[in-house]
């Protein structure tokens, strides 16, 4: 299998991120693996799509360091691919993160990833149903039962008005963004603090305010699906909580947070089962639902993070799983030929 991976830039991919332990996993598997950066995309002038790409060839790795590193040398190879040629296209970068500094390349990569799905390349997660998630308004899709209240609005006066309707205190957060940036517990009582954190989220677009749930204050839960369904090997789910010991609202691992097990209860796998049709239906095959209690508070389906942490904490090489569930849908793709679509064949 020829399997390529989309990231922001090379350079700021680190050895514990889930797109280093996919690329390991293939690897490993025997299959010949690219990575290239959102701007090393090349529409040829016979209508071929190619990439320039790093990669190691078929060298085993004892860690994620000594993968990444080799892929980074100054003399590490490089090559003019032809992406139409590769058997599965995983886009993992993170438009947020080029958001402010390179806003063309947003969307670089699904405009790209539709082109290489029309010519029968897999393409996960499906970029026709990723260009309507560029922003958490892709969140507001979902039923209602598993959100938490919401006010999305660049009016000052809706947001308080909202907060003034929602008890003591809410999140707000900008519309397009991660890592927990802008992300803040406003409290009623706290007027100066208020317009001040309003203003700063204002500052990046439009504003969500959501209710304020008090079990966060315990973190989050970050739950992987694929599929469509709750990730797990043996009843063992690929899941974690993160949590944040500096009194910060944020228990995200980019603002402090850091990773402990966690059991999976009922309630978080009914939260799953409710927003499974629609991941189905939009070809979502990989995606990190982030759990409060009963209530699902954001779903990462461009590059859901924390695959490493899970199998820390359980021992299931859940990187491994995910390639061998790609390769059987290769294998059904080869047998189907074009009988479904990128979208069906992603979590088919």
């Amino acid at each position: 299998m020829r399997i390529g991976f989309v990231v922001n830039k090379l350079e700021t991919e680190e050895p514990a991120f889930t797109t280093t332990r996919l690329a390991m996993a293939a690897v490993r598997r025997g299959h010949e693996c690219f990575t290239f950066g959102v701007g090393d995309f090349i529409y040829a002038k016979d209508g071929s799509i190619h990439a320039l790409a790093h990669t190691v060839g078929n060298r085993q790795f004892g860690s994620a360091e000594a993968y990444l590193g080799e892929l980074r040398r100054p003399d590490a190879r490089q090559e003019r691919i032809c992406v139409d040629g590769l058997d599965v296209l995983m886009l993992r970068n993170d438009p947020s993160c080029d958001a402010t500094e390179r806003p063309w390349a947003q969307a670089a990569p699904i405009l790209f990833g539709q082109l290489a799905a029309a010519r029968g390349v897999l393409v996960v997660n499906d970029p026709e149903h990723l260009a309507t998630a560029l922003n958490k308004t892709y969140f507001q899709h979902f039923p209602e039962e598993v959100r938490p209240q919401t006010c999305i609005s660049r009016s000052r006066a809706e947001i308080k008005a909202f907060l003034a309707g929602n008890g003591e205190k809410m999140v707000i957060k900008p519309l397009q963004g991660s890592g927990g940036h802008n992300v803040f517990i406003v409290h009623r009582n706290d007027q100066a603090n208020v317009n001040q954190m309003i203003e700063a989220v204002l500052r990046d677009g439009y504003c969500i305010a959501q209710e304020y749930l008090p079990e966060a204050a315990n973190g989050d839960v970050r739950m992987f699906l694929m599929n469509g369904l709750p990730l797990a090997h043996n009843g063992v789910y690929a899941a974690f909580r993160r949590v944040n010991q500096n009194g910060d609202a944020r228990s995200n691992m980019h603002s402090g947070g850091r990773s402990v097990p966690v059991d999976v209860t009922d309630e978080m796998l009914r939260v799953a089962e409710a927003v499974r049709p629609k991941l189905v239906r939009d070809g979502m095959f990989l995606v990190g639902l982030d759990l409060v209690g009963d209530k699902l508070m954001e779903i990462n389906v461009f590059t859901p993070g924390g695959i490493t942490s899970c199998t820390q904490f359980t021992g299931v090489d859940f990187a491994d799983l995910i390639m061998r569930e790609l390769e059987r849908k290769v294998s059904r793709q080869t047998t189907n030929g074009t009988l479904t679509t990128n979208a069906q064949l992603a979590t088919l």
